[in-house]
């Protein structure tokens, strides 16, 4: 799934995120086999890099999303790009909870299946005809549900919901029992995870997994995410909200297309594009329809201009304050050229003057290139 991707700008992610994880991203993305893949601690940060990956390369082809939502572990790219996780957070967190969930699941062993041609309800009822440890996971969409739990009580709900009219089981290919009470022993390494990460409120409305409604307050992220690894993931459900919400197209961003045929056979009429290559990046951007015209300029003696700015670090590497700015003096006055802080050996200096409305990155912090360092309100 990195392959089309080697040599375009947005192939530095990669390097940049395996210098922060400490691993060879690179390698897993180009040359790991479906054997290292099934591993959630692998797929899910080769999932989540990737997604980066893609997202960065929509960002630099001017392709802006209005709301978002993801599927599982797309939930942490949805607020990635929603800006309420820096990459560099969102990493450090898929690793964490990838190696949680592993941990979970090789202490109890688990699979899921894919019910398809049932109703939400009746597959429950096939559930509770197993008498065992079985759980809906993913409610996907029409006629596609997703069961997990021991692989014994997984095959007896498989037989009750063939009984129950079932048109087809299939088993899914997958290293746990996810979404089920079997992963709560992860919940401890995520919350500590998330209390060392810094989360934001969401420049547009990410619709949660859990509830299938946005939530606009960084403050309810973390328990967000730490439910969700217990509960299912309302897919089908989040879909129809983003619907009712005034999406027309939903744009799948990363490996795969399975979300795309999820969303047409939730809302036959939506529009769909899969984005996991360069080409089909150009052309999404071919296709979204242009920026608004500025409006016309203002009668003389009414001067209109954006009056904020954001300086962005110039690079990757660890950000430390400028010795001035360790305090964080809001309202304080910047001059251009004023050096802010560093990004590794590399100084951070202010392209405006302006007043500091705040500090966003902290002291310690990875950051990766174009992340915020500061917010200004310029002169």
């Amino acid at each position: 799934m990195g392959r089309p991707w080697v040599g375009h700008p947005s192939w530095s992610i990669v390097d940049e995120a395996s210098e922060i994880l400490g691993t060879d991203l690179a390698r897993l993305l180009l040359e790991a086999d479906a054997d290292e893949l099934v591993s959630t601690a692998s797929a899910q940060v080769a999932t989540y890099v990737t997604s980066l990956v893609v997202l960065d390369a929509l960002r630099r082809a001017g392709v802006a999303a209005s709301a978002c939502a993801g599927h599982s572990l797309g939930e942490y790219s949805a607020l990635t790009a929603a800006g309420t996780l820096t990459p560099a957070h969102g990493l450090v967190l898929v690793q964490a909870r990838g190696q949680a969930m592993q941990q979970a699941a090789e202490a109890r062993p688990g699979t899921m299946a894919a019910v398809l041609g049932l109703d939400d309800a009746t597959v429950g009822e096939a559930c509770r005809r197993a008498e065992g440890d079985v759980w809906v996971a993913n409610l996907n969409a029409p006629g596609q549900v997703v069961i997990s739990g021991s692989s014994e009580a997984v095959a007896a709900a498989e037989d009750a919901a063939r009984d129950l009219g079932a048109r087809r089981v299939l088993p899914i290919p997958v290293g746990g029992a996810f979404h089920t009470p079997f992963m709560a022993p992860a919940g401890d390494t995520l919350d500590a995870a998330l209390e060392s990460a810094v989360l934001t409120a969401p420049t547009m409305p990410v619709v949660a997994n859990v509830d299938a409604a946005p939530h606009h307050q960084a403050g309810a992220w973390a328990a967000l995410l730490h439910a969700q690894l217990c509960s299912p993931v309302r897919w089908r459900q989040s879909v129809e909200r983003l619907a009712e919400d005034g999406a027309t197209t939903l744009v799948e961003v990363g490996p795969g297309g399975v979300l795309c045929a999820l969303a047409r056979r939730t809302l036959p009429d939506i529009g769909t594009a899969s984005v996991s290559t360069p080409e089909e990046v150009h052309r999404l951007a071919q296709a979204v329809p242009p920026a608004p015209m500025p409006p016309p300029a203002a009668p003389e003696g009414e001067h209109l201009h954006m009056s904020e700015r954001l300086v962005v670090s110039p690079a990757a590497g660890v950000f430390s304050p400028a010795e001035r700015w360790r305090e964080n003096l809001t309202g304080s006055r910047v001059e251009v050229g004023e050096v802010l802080g560093t990004v590794g050996a590399e100084e951070i200096r202010s392209r405006f003057a302006g007043v500091v409305m705040g500090i966003i990155a902290h002291d310690g912090e990875q950051l990766l290139p174009s992340q915020p360092i500061a917010w200004l309100r310029t002169a």
